[in-house]
């Protein structure tokens, strides 16, 4: 796809005729309507919300466009940030690098094909990916669901922010704070989504090239210093506990994008291939995932056999990262700042998904354009990565697995709600709007909330273990997601199935 969902004036390649505006920006008389006014005169700035992409507005969909999904999502995930959670199977859990390896690809796989299915929802609806949760969720209910999404995406852009930033220290020997590194990542990701998709898809569409380059660069440096041989430590009921808390967490890492999955392809008809679509996105996410998490593995394992990665590792995630260019010189720094600033490929969708987030919320929060909430989703996550700068172990292991817990009990109601209530019934996309026309929730969230209860009482996290997470080895066990996943999977039908038999919607 070598355009994106707002194509608008400079937002269009010159390969894609210019579908035609849905609605000018309305006028007003504050300052934001009147500064928002001159920002839509630019070339790469566009102005479009929330609103249904109309049938008139899409374009055939090409060969190439369905490559351009893969690279997207590729571009977005072969970061830096991404090798950090790799890191965390053998220094976090105390795992193999077996064991690390298979947890981190199955877990990226398993989590890129709950976005592929979400991405579908883009050109068969025309609608954001949290907008389409109205008819699954409901219109009011879907708000829950659409404000964890602000929180996941303003999280990763904290990670995002806070991992660029510890490159760029450790690049610069110490003469550049963690904090000044964190402000440039968020200044050039504020750029680039102030414009608005166009310049955001022209970055994504060639920011993978000197990433997967660093990246083959860092394994041809560091692959000789991974000790592949070291081994998972502990009982036979711990490991299996590590293991699956790993594997839990880079699932959760690699579904959190599902929230944000249909909002670049809403431009695509509805005759759209669903299982290219699925496929392609699968493919850009699995992908980079896998090979980032690996890059990650490897590097958290030398750091038993060598000291210095060790002391790396001891300042930070993007110091050891650093440290895997050892022996290059001035051009294994180079290659450092290009990890560094890959971040901000992975924080530019995050972000715009973020800024859509919060005019779903509320009728009069979207009166307020979408490059506004822009600046204030990127003021919210730099200000978080500026006071937790020191704890980045502690804001990935707890906040992706909580994360996690509500992405999978949602993509289960939603599956539920298309499979097996929707085959017959099917989507009237034009009343995403209207309440009234919407499911009204109730089983949705009934379900949602068990499934929440099902996750704290499973949950291990450093602040509360659940009795059900206790009883698994000496350390205990992350099952939120599976108990959460399974008693709202349970839960759901019965009472979709009443739902429907007394309101008919």
């Amino acid at each position: 796809m070598a355009q994106g969902p707002d194509e608008e004036k400079g937002d269009v390649p010159s390969s894609v005729s210019q579908p035609a505006r849905e609605e000018s920006p309305p006028s007003s008389s504050n300052i934001v309507g009147r500064f928002n006014e001159r920002l839509v005169s630019f070339k790469f700035f566009e102005s479009r919300g929330i609103e249904r992409v109309q049938l008139h507005e899409r374009h055939a969909v090409r060969a190439a466009d369905y490559l351009q999904m893969t690279l997207l999502w590729f571009s977005t995930n072969i970061t830096a940030n991404n090798m950090a959670i790799g890191m965390l199977g053998p220094l976090g859990f105390s795992l193999g690098f077996v064991d690390s390896a298979l947890c981190a690809t199955f877990g990226a796989l398993l989590g890129a094909a709950g976005v592929g299915y979400m991405g579908t929802f883009g050109p068969a609806s025309g609608n954001r990916t949290m907008v389409v949760a109205r008819y699954f969720m409901g219109y009011y209910p879907s708000k829950i669901a659409c404000l964890l999404n602000i929180i996941i995406m303003l999280g990763y852009g904290m990670i995002d922010c806070l991992v660029g930033g510890q490159v760029l220290s450790a690049v610069a020997g110490g003469r550049m704070t963690v904090a000044v590194g964190i402000v440039i990542i968020a200044l050039l990701t504020w750029i680039v989504v102030m414009c608005g998709m166009g310049l955001f898809h022209i970055y994504e569409r060639w920011a993978w090239i000197p990433q997967l380059i660093a990246a083959f660069v860092l394994v041809g440096s560091a692959g000789p210093k991974f000790n592949t041989s070291i081994v998972s430590t502990g009982s036979a009921a711990t490991i299996a506990g590590n293991r699956l808390s790993f594997f839990s967490l880079c699932l959760s890492a690699s579904v959190a994008w599902a929230p944000a999955g249909a909002d670049f392809f809403v431009y695509f008809p509805p005759t759209t291939s669903r299982w290219k679509t699925f496929l392609m996105t699968f493919l850009g996410v699995g992908l980079a995932l896998t090979f980032a998490n690996l890059l990650g593995v490897g590097l958290a394992s030398g750091t038993t056999t060598h000291p210095s990665w060790n002391n790396a590792y001891g300042t930070s995630s993007g110091a050891l990262v650093v440290a895997g260019f050892d022996g290059l010189g001035g051009f294994g720094k180079f290659l450092s700042v290009l990890v560094a600033l890959g971040l901000v490929a992975n924080n530019i969708p995050g972000t715009y998904a973020a800024s859509l987030g919060f005019q779903i919320m509320g009728r009069y929060l979207a009166l307020l354009p979408r490059w506004f909430w822009s600046c204030v989703g990127v003021v919210i996550y730099t200000a978080c990565a500026l006071g937790g700068r020191n704890h980045l172990y502690e804001i990935f292991d707890n906040w992706l697995s909580l994360m996690g817990y509500w992405v999978t009990i949602y993509l289960t109601i939603a599956l539920e709600e298309h499979m097996i209530f929707r085959r017959s019934r099917g989507f009237n996309w034009d009343a995403w709007a209207d309440p009234s026309k919407l499911p009204i929730g109730l089983a949705a969230l009934a379900a949602f909330l068990v499934g929440w209860a099902g996750a704290i009482v499973s949950m291990d996290q450093v602040w509360y273990v659940g009795p059900i997470a206790k009883m698994v080895g000496a350390d205990g066990s992350d099952l939120g997601i599976w108990v959460g996943v399974s008693w709202a999977m349970l839960v759901f039908p019965p009472l979709r199935w009443w739902e429907l038999r007394t309101f008919d919607r």
